[in-house]
Order: structure tokens, then sequence, then C-alpha cells
């Protein structure tokens, strides 16, 4: 039980490794925060669906804070609640969201669709979060004219709905196509 424990450890810190170097490659299109990766969720959001969540969320919460610590945008927050709310709502919950992606995907006999449903439903948890943080925090920079749900919408969306598309497709296509390959070397439940 300990060596399986450490090799899905091992794995969990290998996904958080190729996730960090993923989101280095980002699109980021922008100003105040917001980027596309090439598929940077999808190693964390696998640990989820092959481990369910006791491994997806530690591993997940892991990433977020690494994330926050590479690439922290200073809010215009007056309090420290608010800053607090921005760590919660930006990185915690945002990225830990893909640590649900165990649970989602079991809910379906394919694996496939389900992984590729667990995806989709971790990535719009992470755009609910990011549509929050602009509301509650991130209002002082909303578009002149705009109501400040109408532009944390928009703004949330110029970024995480190609993410979402990605991270859809990825997840499906590592599930469908390397499954049997990559069952050799994970774990088995």
């Amino acid at each position: 039980m300990k060596n399986k424990n450490i090799g899905i450890l091992t794995q969990c810190a290998v996904m958080i490794a190729l996730a960090t170097v993923l989101a280095l490659f980002s699109f980021k299109i922008m100003p105040n925060g917001g980027s596309i990766t090439p598929a940077g969720m999808v190693p964390i959001a696998l640990i989820s669906i092959f481990y369910g969540p006791k491994w997806g969320i530690p591993t997940a919460i892991a990433y977020s804070v690494l994330q926050m610590v590479l690439g922290f945008y200073p809010p215009p927050a007056q309090t420290f609640w608010a800053f607090a709310a921005v760590i919660f709502l930006d990185y915690i919950f945002a990225f830990g969201s893909y640590g649900l992606a165990g649970i989602f995907s079991r809910m379906f006999k394919n694996e496939t669709v389900g992984a590729a449903t667990a995806a989709a439903i971790c990535t719009l948890l992470r755009y609910l979060s990011h549509f929050l943080s602009g509301v509650i925090i991130w209002d002082s920079y909303c578009w002149e004219g705009w109501s400040v749900w109408l532009y944390s919408l928009a703004y949330s969306a110029t970024y995480m709905l190609p993410e979402l598309v990605i991270t859809t497709a990825v997840t499906a296509l590592i599930i469908k196509f390397l499954k049997k390959p990559l069952s050799r070397f994970i774990l088995v439940k």
C-alpha cells in the first residue's frame, strides 16, 4: 500500500510539473489576467479522473498555489477580505475545481464521454469562479458603459471559452486513444 501511494504521489507531482510547463506556453490575451493554455489543465483533471478526488483535490490545490506563486496579479483589493477572496476565487477554487473531475467522470458508463464531460464541468466551474471574482473584486476595471455582471461574463469568456473547448477535446482524445497504453504505467485504484 505504501509503494502504491508513493507511485500515485509521484504521478501527481509529474502532472503538476507538466501542467506548469504547459501554462508557461499560454497566450495572454487580456491585460488584467486570463490566458489560454495548450491544454494546461488536462494533467490535473487526469489525476482526478484516474484516482478520484482523494488525490485530485490536493493535486489541483497544490497546482493552484504554484500558479499563484508564479504569476499573481495584484488585485485592486482595499481590504484583507477582498484580497483573500481573490486568492480563493482566482486560484484555489478556480484551479482546485479540476480536482473534482473524478466525481463527474464516474457518472457516465462511457469513459471518453465521462472524462470529456468532467473536464467541461470543471472548466465551467473555473469560469464561474473567475466570473464571481470579476464581479466582487475586479469591478473597478469594468469597461465604460457596461454593467459589472456583463463585463465579468464577457471578460472571463474571452479566455475561458477557448480553454473549455481545448481542455474538453484534449481530455477526450487522451482518454480515448491513450488509455490502454497509459494503463501499463498508471497504478490501478
